[in-house]
This record gives C-alpha cells, sequence and structure tokens, in this order.
C-alpha cells in the first residue's frame, strides 16, 4: 500500500532525516561512547539507555526513508469552495445536532484528539470533493455509519501545530 503524501510532507519528511543524520547521530554515538567509558557493562543503566536512544533514532530514519520511497504524491490544491487537503472543515452530526471542526492532513500528519483528520480516514475519504450544504453519510464499517452536514469551509495552511507524527 502507498501512502498519499503531500510535497511539503516529503520535504518535512526529507529535512528530518537530514537533521537526524546529520545532528542527531553524532549527539547520541558520543552519549554511547561516554556511557561506555564509565566502566562495567552488565549494570551500566546510561549505556542501555544510550544504546535505546540510538537505534531508535536510526528506526525513525529508516521509516522517514521507506515512507519516502514508497508515497503516492498527492496534490494539496482544491477549488477555494470544496473541501480539500489544509482545509478546516466544520460539520454537523445529525443524530445529536452536535458540530465538529477537523482539518483535512495526510496520514503523516493526522492526529484525530487534535482534529486533525486524516484523508485515507473514512471521515477524510468522504469529506473530499463536498461543499457547504452537503449531506453525507460516514460509512466506518459494514456494521456502523452516521450522517452529517458540512456547515463550513475554511481555506487554511499547515502550521507549527501540524507537524509530521512520530509513530
Amino acid at each position: 500500500m502507498h501512502n498519499q503524501l503531500t510535497k511539503k510532507d516529503i520535504e518535512d519528511m526529507e529535512a528530518e532525516i537530514e537533521h537526524r543524520k546529520a545532528v542527531v547521530r553524532k549527539e547520541l554515538l558520543e552519549d554511547v561512547k561516554e556511557a561506555r567509558a564509565q566502566g562495567d557493562l552488565s549494570e551500566n543503566f546510561e549505556y542501555y539507555a544510550a544504546k535505546k536512544a540510538k537505534n531508535a533514532n536510526e528506526s525513525r530514519i529508516r521509516f522517514l526513508e521507506r515512507m519516502i520511497k514508497t508515497a503516492e504524491i498527492v496534490d494539496d490544491k482544491s477549488a477555494e469552495d470544496e473541501v480539500g487537503m489544509n482545509k478546516t472543515v466544520t460539520v454537523r452530526m445529525e443524530d445529536d445536532g452536535s458540530e465538529a471542526t477537523y482539518k483535512i492532513v495526510t496520514t503523516m500528519r493526522g492526529n484525530a484528539l487534535k482534529g486533525l483528520i486524516s484523508i485515507e480516514s473514512p471521515l477524510g475519504k468522504q469529506l473530499l470533493g463536498h461543499k457547504v450544504g452537503d449531506k453525507l453519510t460516514i460509512e466506518v464499517n459494514s456494521d456502523y455509519s452516521y450522517d452529517i452536514t458540512i456547515l463550513k469551509i475554511e481555506n487554511t495552511e499547515l502550521t507549527e501545530e501540524d507537524k509530521l507524527r512520530d509513530f
């Protein structure tokens, strides 16, 4: 399966990889050397913590490189009046009349707890391309669905809070 990413996602991921290789990797290798120099490795917590941090950094680098390699580039442009990438959408839940606001992003930036909904989620997929006033049925799975109405679409950009997920 290919991950749907924007050019901006790829640029941010490449920048993180470069930072991790040029800066973080050197710092963590130095931490491992210092901890190793403290003597007996069998009871050296600092050594194991430093090795764990170094390995986590290398895993993150490999993960990001794999994501870039298998990415499907998606366009982040859409019509002014329709739901698209990086737009903030306010919807009404028809079952209880409550309202919710979501920003449409890629999986690498998605965080439902912060209102960042991935274009690969059931809600994100259904919202794309629709306009204010459209009524949609969101099918979560074969047993559950719910109805929403789009109330407002705002043209927003990525912010510092929309950073790449750590996984």
